[in-house]
């Protein structure tokens, strides 16, 4: 099966004077479809940096991203966050005065994918599958729990019909039970509709449920395969 992503020799530093100081250093992997994905490491490794360069956030200094063996910068990087990859913020970043609904629907309409016809009724089912009701689904969002609010997003991110998961630290606010909850829906967007779910965190609990963890450290990745402990 062909890769959804790779990175290519992905170098990202900051410049101190005469010396540059690494965060990414000569990255490279391949990610497929199917498969849920970890990348550990502790605050400081380069994970999020890591997560900004594939979720085009952030440009490397060197290196390649390819989507479907496409550089990202040929897709262009407003497109690709459009139409290729969604994401999911630790902080949610969902529009506070607005419904659960309507959140998923402002995502849903600056898509150019080929959506159903009734996206109000897609966006309602979407909520259903990660866990939040249609009462719940028509509240503002600053009235729903961390955990809701976090459903909210994946919802969101998936609502677009992209097949590249993206999150960032996404159970780093949300106690252990909701997060097991949160780590079900990845795992179901991997195995059951085929997705790429890649999430950093710094959380062994998540790494155990992967199918395939890469550790990052000072930088670097250190590829252990699945998680044993």
């Amino acid at each position: 099966m062909p890769n959804i992503l790779s990175v290519r020799n992905l170098n990202y530093y900051y410049q101190d004077g005469d010396t540059r100081r690494f965060i990414l250093r000569d990255v490279s992997y391949d990610f497929e479809r199917g498969r849920f994905y970890v990348i550990l490491g502790e605050s400081g490794s380069g994970k999020t940096t890591f997560l900004s360069m594939i979720a085009a956030l952030d440009t490397p200094k060197s290196g390649e991203i390819l989507f479907e063996g496409v550089d990202i910068r040929r897709i262009g990087y407003e497109n690709y966050r459009r139409n290729k990859a969604g994401m999911v913020f630790q902080s949610y970043n969902l529009i506070s005065y607005m419904t659960a609904v309507e959140n998923v629907l402002v995502a849903m309409s600056i898509t150019q994918n080929k959506l159903p016809a009734d996206k109000k009724e897609t966006a309602y089912n979407l909520l259903q599958y990660v866990g939040i009701d249609k009462a719940k689904a028509n509240r503002t969002v600053n009235k729903l729990s961390g955990g809701e609010q976090q459903r909210v997003a994946i919802a969101r991110a998936v609502a677009t019909d992209v097949d590249l998961i993206l999150a960032d630290e996404p159970t780093g606010n949300l106690d252990e039970e909701t997060e097991a909850g949160i780590v079900e829906i990845f795992k179901s967007l991997a195995h059951d509709y085929n997705k790429c779910v890649i999430v950093v965190t710094h959380s062994s609990e998540i790494a155990a449920q992967a199918d395939e963890v890469i550790r990052l450290k000072k930088g670097v990745f250190l590829n252990d395969g699945q998680f044993s402990g």
